[in-house]
């Protein structure tokens, strides 16, 4: 179960992103659109870049010729992140995955993930087992059917990892709008809220 106690601060936590590829995000069918789940994701990318927070980037299935690349539109916001490719479903069982998680030496993880079912789900379980402090963005993911994943969620809450969402998550990082932070966090969510109607209204 979670150990943190309190808000999240920017300074104590990484980024984790798994499989956010072209076939994952063609079979979201549950309540956040394909869309908006990718404006999301790049909400908390441009975050962790502008608060300096580690972001681990995964796929799944590319060097085996199943799966595409990350989404160009994310890959974008990640120049220079070096991709871990891996073959398992779940990824806190891939070595590389779990040393680079390890190597970013912050004691509070954020995931994303497609799909909230599968490739959330069973890499949040195994940080919990490890006394890892965890929360999710429910609406920087989503799963095969709304049912799979509203169940993953209530899954993961009873687990003890904190559901949140982008936005909210993003002025929890830094909280203070005289903090040092302030200014990077205010262009960033200003942008935000421009884009987010539209995509909103074409979903």
């Amino acid at each position: 179960m979670s150990q943190g106690k309190g808000v999240w601060r920017h300074e104590d936590a990484a980024l984790l992103l798994i499989d956010y590829q072209p076939e994952m995000f063609a079979n979201i069918r549950s309540e956040t659109p394909a869309d908006l789940v990718d404006l999301n994701t790049r909400l908390l990318i441009k975050a962790a870049k502008a608060f300096g927070m580690p972001v681990v980037l995964s796929t799944v299935g590319v060097e085996m010729g199943v799966n595409g690349p990350t989404r160009a539109s994310i890959a974008a916001e990640l120049p220079g992140v070096q991709v871990i490719d891996r073959s398992s479903m779940d990824a806190w069982e891939d070595a590389a995955f779990h040393a680079a998680v390890k190597n970013a030496g912050r004691k509070r993880l954020i995931f994303g993930a497609l799909y909230t079912e599968i490739c959330l789900a069973f890499p949040v379980v195994d940080a919990l087992k490890e006394r890892k402090d965890v929360t999710f963005v429910v609406d920087a993911v989503g799963g095969m059917s709304q049912l799979a994943h509203r169940t993953a969620i209530e899954r993961l809450a009873h687990a003890g990892a904190v559901p949140n969402t982008a936005l909210a998550l993003v002025t929890e990082l830094f909280r203070d709008w005289k903090a040092p932070s302030a200014d990077k966090a205010r262009e960033i969510i200003k942008r935000y809220l421009a884009e987010a109607p539209k995509v909103a209204a074409q979903a």
